[in-house]
């Protein structure tokens, strides 16, 4: 079976979206972003898909729809993250996009999430976490300090304790 990861950025209050986009831009977190997901299949919802606006190029594209006739150019589809796992090579590693019912559905199914903590709170309407650290071993990949265009991120993996 594939193996799911999560990566997301999300502020202190735990804000992912607002209005179907993200609330801040951050070229040091897409960096991040596009160094981690390379070369590996993604899998995000609709909405997602539909703010990014394309299919993100080098990786395998799974857009999750409950639409079965949802066939946005150059992806593939899936009506369930359980479908889109399934369309993922035997231990290949996928990455888990967003948006927050997707998250949700996989925080049950993965061992490992990238995540990007944004020192500062933005206002939102999707949420993501925050993670036990009694159920996840959290360890710090890298740290920014903010400066005059944004705040401190802090880049970091979280393990499923086992």
């Amino acid at each position: 079976m594939a193996q799911l990861a999560i990566i997301v950025a999300h502020a202190q209050n735990g804000t992912i979206g607002l209005a179907g986009n993200m609330p801040w831009r951050l070229p040091e977190d897409l960096k991040h972003f596009k160094e981690v997901t390379m070369g590996h299949p993604v899998i995000m919802g609709r909405v997602t898909h539909e703010s990014i606006g394309r299919p993100l190029p080098g990786r395998d594209n799974i857009v999750i729809s409950r639409n079965p006739d949802y066939r946005p150019e150059g992806c593939r589809t899936a009506t369930s993250l359980e479908e889109a796992a399934g369309m993922i090579k035997n231990d290949e590693l996928a990455f888990v996009i967003g948006g927050a019912q997707i998250y949700a559905q996989a925080l049950k199914l993965v061992d490992t999430c990238w995540i990007t903590e944004i020192q500062a709170e933005y206002p939102g309407d999707a949420f993501f976490g925050p993670l036990s650290l009694e159920e996840w071993d959290r360890e710090v990949l890298s740290e920014l300090p903010a400066n005059e265009k944004r705040p401190a991120l802090t880049f970091c993996i979280f393990r499923r304790k086992h």
